[in-house]
């Protein structure tokens, strides 16, 4: 299922904040736009705009978390270690908070969303699997940033 491929994106990146020291994962390198934290965390974001903002739901993730990583921003001040232990956390948590309100129904309402690739998503189980494709995106700029 989506969540399955969901769980084993965010397994690898868990792994990659094990593997980076704070310096590293604030790095900017040369010719990029943001670093591995960055896009770790936008990737949490977005999974929670999709998921839950489209169906209209409180999204499980702070107003500062989506202000700092939505789409369309940049690293502007270096992540503290608080910050990254707090977004290893969420990898997971996240997703299996998604789990259980999926299993439990609650996305009765969702709004259709174009996306910039031009698929429009029009459900949840949609914003799920576009969700999918969009942290292999990412993953791929963490594999060429480290």
């Amino acid at each position: 299922t989506s969540l399955d491929v969901t769980r084993t994106s965010r397994k690898m990146l868990s792994q990659f904040l094990k593997g980076y020291n704070l310096g590293q994962l604030n790095t900017i390198p040369e010719g990029h736009n943001n670093n591995l934290i960055w896009n770790i965390a936008h990737i949490i974001v977005v999974q929670q705009m999709l998921v839950y903002k489209l169906s209209g739901l409180p999204m499980k993730i702070s107003d500062t978390l989506v202000e700092k990583y939505k789409k369309g921003t940049k690293p502007e001040q270096d992540a503290t270690q608080a910050e990254v232990d707090e977004i290893n956390n969420l990898l997971m948590e996240t997703i299996d908070q998604t789990e259980i309100d999926l299993n439990n129904n609650i996305f009765v309402n969702f709004q259709e969303y174009p996306t910039s690739t031009g698929f429009v998503l029009k459900s949840v189980k949609d914003a799920m699997v576009f969700n999918s494709f969009h942290e292999g995106i990412h993953i791929g700029a963490i594999l060429s940033l480290r």
